[in-house]
């Protein structure tokens, strides 16, 4: 199976992410999902067959399932350049055209259950990102409620957890309240869509940013297993990591490994953690009746 590891169009680079190129249509930006992986904020040298189709189609999937509670960068519907014309079949599927926005400088992190970096900061103060919490949790917890707990958006180097107070002097109390309020809304109807379909959204996180006119909206990726973390609701027990359907296989594989100081350049996967990758992702798809 091919992969697609970098995209050459013959438009404006907005900017390349860790996964997704995004090029500048003017009003619009093109958004290119390709098969890169990260782990550790590091890209690996290997990509996942169809990892940017499944993205692409999950992060559909989501945006229309939560669009009456916050508008996302799909609205107005802007369609097809005719300037995309000749690279539509390069694109097929792991290709969207979007609205343009400012984005915000946080990610608006909930986390439902106990795990990740939440759990070693709990480990050390009994709290996260400064959210008081019960004594006595273990690691897979479910909390008492889900929590907001934001966080930097580094352009490099690591992400940082901040506390709401902190993110409320970065943008404004009253957007931080509804960026909060709103977070915690999507996750809800995210873990609830979930449960139905037998899996646990243990955390996820959202960006938004800000329209032309000033308008609030959801951007980038919404509940894919990249962003989230996706926990088996059978197997689920606390104090332990539940199987998982998102990039917990990947840290898993690579927390294993002696030689690797988790700085780049990152190692090559072997072909059975590349498959087991996909494998995930194809199954989390397919619980939500996602074609790919």
């Amino acid at each position: 199976m091919t992969v697609l590891l970098s995209t050459d169009l013959p438009f404006p680079v907005f900017r390349r992410g860790k996964v997704r190129d995004v090029y500048d249509l003017g009003a619009q930006l093109l958004i290119v999902a390709t098969d890169r992986i990260s782990a550790f904020d590091c890209v690996m040298p290997d990509g996942i067959p169809d990892k940017g189709r499944i993205l692409t189609a999950v992060a559909s999937y989501w945006f229309a399932a939560t669009e009456d509670l916050v508008p996302n960068h799909f609205r107005g519907n802007p369609g097809w350049p005719a300037a995309l014309e000749p690279h539509r079949s390069a694109l097929a599927g792991r290709a969207v055209v979007v609205e343009k926005t400012r984005p915000l400088p946080v990610e608006c992190v909930v986390r439902g259950y106990l795990a990740g970096s939440g759990w070693k900061e709990y480990q050390v103060d009994g709290s996260v990102c400064g959210v008081p919490l019960p004594a006595g949790l273990r690691l897979a917890d479910r909390l008492p409620e889900p929590i907001f707990t934001p966080a930097t958006k580094a352009e490099e180097g690591h992400d940082e957890n901040i506390s709401f107070e902190h993110m409320a002097e970065i943008v404004g109390a009253d957007l931080a309240v509804r960026l909060r309020d709103l977070s915690q809304a999507l996750y809800r109807r995210g873990a609830e869509l979930a449960a139905q379909r037998g899996i646990l959204l243990a955390d996820t996180k959202f960006e938004f940013g800000l329209s032309e006119a000033g308008d609030l909206i959801l951007i980038d990726e919404a509940l894919t297993p990249d962003s989230s973390r996706y926990w088996l609701a059978d197997s689920w027990a606390p104090g332990k990591n539940p199987p998982s359907l998102d990039k917990q296989f990947l840290r898993d594989y690579l927390e294993t490994l002696p030689d690797w100081d988790k700085q780049p350049p990152a190692p090559h996967l072997p072909p059975a953690i590349i498959e087991g990758i996909r494998a995930r992702y194809l199954d989390l798809a397919s619980r939500f009746g996602v074609d790919i």
